[in-house]
């Protein structure tokens, strides 16, 4: 089966949109291009199951749309699972239709959090096929194509139209439990050298990501994020698998800085292993590794921590500092 991973160019003069995994929506005035993890180990789990795959970002390979289309027209793919969310979400109905115009056997698929929350909504207001909920794009595209190959059983979690045109679901998404046995993305499929942030100071720079979701969730989340709809719980890789990452980072790509996109990264007995290992394989002198935290993760780890992430390598915090009122922190669950 022909399969893109898809992003299509939006037309917008408010800048470069940001929706990869799912993050708060922006526009931004300064090229940033976050690479897309999840979506991109889907790539990865479907070209090794045997698809033909293309990774197509319009938006990071600055395509025209008229150039998308024209591609389109070109490959007709069977499927195009696309990452959406509700600021931009008319323009992928639009979208979706012009693909149907195009390519009328093409099946797409939407994701993301705000079809998570209204799923038969797309269903209703556009030519989508498909809708998956939940976070873990990866493993519901990988039984959704086998279900479409090979009508095999479909994914749970998928919404969908049966042959009398009613809404169907297979009830909530399913998700790993172990994230260990998944692979690396496959960073050529998925052209990880065109995403990059402009904070930056060394290059090749690539991104990772040890978990999915953020370990504040156990206390309830904060309630403006995007992640509490699609992604139930905090699950991380083994600190030892995350380290073999980033030593084929530096072995095959000769990566000098890395920024690891999970939610918050992990903290407490799971970051002390991981930094040692820094220091043991001597990562922590080939790379700059940054992350997203918390504030109070800093204060209870201690100056002890801090001069250990250092010592590893760590450069740089990305920190959520919401406002510098304590009542509004209470009313979003920050826990500062």
């Amino acid at each position: 089966m022909k399969i893109w991973i898809c992003y299509p160019p939006l037309l917008s003069v408010k800048g470069v949109p940001q929706l990869t995994q799912n993050r708060q929506f922006q526009w931004f005035s300064n090229p940033t291009y976050i690479y897309p993890y999840v979506p991109a180990t889907a790539a990865t789990l479907l070209k090794l199951e045997g698809h033909e795959v293309e990774f197509v970002d319009g938006i990071a390979q600055q395509w025209t749309y008229d150039r998308f289309i024209k591609y389109l027209e070109m490959k007709k793919p069977d499927l195009i699972a696309i990452e959406t969310k509700t600021p931009i979400i008319r323009q992928h109905w639009t979208i979706i239709n012009d693909i149907k115009e195009i390519s009328h056997e093409t099946k797409v698929v939407l994701m993301g959090d705000h079809v998570t929350a209204l799923p038969d909504e797309s269903l209703m207001k556009s030519s989508t096929d498909y809708i998956i909920t939940g976070g873990d794009y990866d493993l519901a595209l990988s039984k959704l194509a086998r279900y479409i190959e090979d009508d095999a059983h479909p994914p749970s979690g998928l919404w969908y139209r049966d042959k009398d045109g009613e809404i169907k679901t297979t009830g909530p998404p399913e998700y790993w439990k172990n994230l260990d046995p998944l692979p690396f993305p496959d960073r050529q499929l998925t052209k990880a050298w065109l995403y990059y942030e402009n904070w930056y100071k060394r290059w090749p720079f690539f991104y990772t990501m040890a978990g999915r979701d953020c370990w504040w969730r156990r206390h309830g989340g904060c309630s403006f994020c995007a992640w509490t709809v699609i992604y139930p719980y905090f699950r991380t890789r083994s600190p030892e698998r995350h380290i073999e990452e980033l030593q084929m980072l530096v072995e095959k790509w000769k990566v000098r800085e890395v920024f690891d996109d999970t939610g918050t990264f992990p903290s407490g007995k799971w970051l002390e292993k991981f930094c040692k290992l820094m220091i043991e394989t001597g990562l922590n002198e080939e790379i700059l590794f940054s992350i997203n935290y918390r504030f109070d993760a800093i204060v209870r780890g201690g100056l002890s921590m801090a001069k250990l992430m250092k010592k590893a390598g760590f450069r740089l915090m990305k920190l959520g500092l919401e406002s510098a009122s304590q009542r509004t922190l209470d009313m979003i669950n920050k826990g500062i």
